[in-house]
């Protein structure tokens, strides 16, 4: 029973929950300093600074006259159009409201109070909160190279567990599995505990990684019927705000997660957005082109300020600043905002977003400003 409120009640799992935080508006950082929004810069929730592809903004713009209906329920369009760029059938496509939804459908439909989930140390802070939320137990991998130990989670997974969610590219790390690891994990996993022990691979930010270092996760769908890959519209396709994803597994699971998706969980700009940004492979390329230098520039900019960083396969890099609480307050009263990460278990790391070529120098301004001074100051 919650001790807030003696009439309230809710089991103590739910009432034990930290609830997620967000990267910080741009919005709030305007009321809170008086800046001007044109003079704020955000790299801190991953989000593709090129904005939204033309092609998606025409395709909302020609249904904006239908919106006093509800959205195709099912997606149809959308899910055939995804089916048909990887291949698959239709029917192995779950679409949700934004990727996150299906992570969370996937702790509904596999979890409970007497199961457990499998997840790495450094990883996405959903896998908790999807597990918390369900009552199950936590079985937390320690990080190797602040990446995932596959061994380690092989080791992890005992009769309890139901699913091991695996980032790929991590989130907030950057780090990156290649296939081979991959494959032989999840080749593992089905020979010991077959059907039993669903395998998510999260790749949300897979489309920046160079196409002939991807893992190759719809191949493993195929082979493996214990095998769900998730990914996003949010990152190189540029539609965050439209919150639109899909999954990728065979029927057995897409029916569980058909069960407990919500009806038209998928909005109707949202769907439409989706299909003209999926074929927009200019952009996408563009956007790809622009994170890699942007890349570059970031983490060349750290070792001339001699900081530590995880090299990245994303559009973030992770790095080690020390007193992050105090140099990312410093970087907001200059209009920068970033993300700090003690609430993943790393307080002295800031993750910045790879911006476009002018945010990502401002940033590197403000951050030595902000070194210069605290290092004048001790």
């Amino acid at each position: 029973m919650s001790q807030d409120n003696p009439a309230l009640q809710a089991p103590e799992y739910i009432q034990a929950i930290q609830p997620y935080i967000p990267g910080k508006p741009i919005e709030d950082l305007v009321r809170e300093y008086g800046l001007s929004p044109e003079n704020v810069v955000k790299l801190a929730s991953n989000e593709n600074p090129m904005g939204m592809p033309a092609s998606a903004r025409k395709a909302i713009e020609s249904v904006i006259s239908g919106l006093s209906r509800y959205p195709d329920p099912g997606g149809y369009d959308l899910k055939q159009t995804i089916a048909t760029r990887l291949d698959v059938p239709a029917s192995w496509v779950t679409l949700g409201n934004g990727s996150n939804d299906i992570l969370e459908m996937l702790g509904i439909a596999l979890l409970d109070q007497d199961s457990a989930a499998v997840y790495s140390q450094y990883s996405f802070v959903v896998y908790r909160l999807a597990t918390q939320a369900r009552g199950a137990q936590h079985r937390m991998v320690p990080a190797v190279d602040y990446g995932h130990d596959l061994p380690g989670m092989l080791q992890a997974i005992d009769e309890q567990t139901r699913v091991v969610f695996i980032a790929n590219p991590n989130n907030p790390t950057g780090t990156f599995l290649g296939h081979d690891a991959i494959e032989s994990f999840v080749s593992q996993v089905y020979q010991r505990f077959g059907s039993r022990v669903t395998v998510v691979l999260d790749e949300a930010y897979n489309e920046f990684i160079e196409p002939d270092q991807r893992v190759d996760s719809v191949s493993l769908v195929r082979r493996y019927s214990n095998v769900v890959v998730t990914r996003s519209f949010s990152k190189v396709y540029g539609l965050a705000g439209l919150r639109v994803g899909y999954a990728l597994a065979q029927p057995a699971l897409t029916e569980l997660l058909a069960r407990v998706r919500q009806p038209f969980n998928v909005n109707t700009l949202a769907q439409v957005a989706a299909i003209a940004a999926l074929a927009d492979d200019a952009f996408v390329t563009a956007s790809a082109q622009n994170n890699a230098q942007g890349k570059d520039v970031l983490q060349s900019g750290f070792e001339k300020l001699g900081l530590t960083y995880v090299p990245s396969f994303a559009n973030f890099v992770l790095v080690k600043v020390g007193d992050a609480v105090g140099i990312n307050q410093a970087l907001l009263k200059r209009g920068v905002i970033v993300r700090p990460v003690a609430a993943d278990g790393l307080p002295e790391w800031l993750r910045v977003t790879i911006g476009l070529p002018h945010e990502n120098q401002r940033f590197l301004d403000a951050l030595t400003e902000v070194l210069q001074t605290a290092e004048r100051s001790a």
